[in-house]
């Protein structure tokens, strides 16, 4: 019984770079019949231009486990901490706020 559990399980090693994370506002995700494309970006008050920092390539069948463990994790993160507020009154691929709620600087 042991032997099976052991070989079910992945030895997974982060390293040092990776563990620092990669801070994003902004995903953009893409589709087409065999994979979804993620990309993660940086945007910057003030900065025309952003980068992306991070992109993520995944299988269709990838993607809805990504989606399901997220689903979740949200529902689990709102029952200890409450609703995470709905920054697009839910429309789907509503306004992206680029101002991040200040007013737009002068020099």
């Amino acid at each position: 019984m042991d032997d099976k559990k052991n070989k079910n399980q992945i030895n997974i090693e982060l390293n040092e770079e990776v563990a620092q994370g990669i801070y994003s506002n902004l995903a953009v995700i893409t589709h087409s019949p065999s994979e979804f494309v993620m990309d993660f970006i940086r945007v910057m008050p003030g900065i025309p231009k952003a980068q992306v920092k991070s992109r993520i390539v995944l299988t269709p069948e990838h993607a809805k486990r990504l989606m399901m463990a997220l689903n979740d994790n949200i529902k689990r993160y709102e029952s200890l901490h409450g609703p995470i507020k709905n920054i697009d009154d839910g429309q789907q691929g509503g306004n992206i706020p680029m101002n991040f709620g200040s007013s737009t600087p002068q020099a």
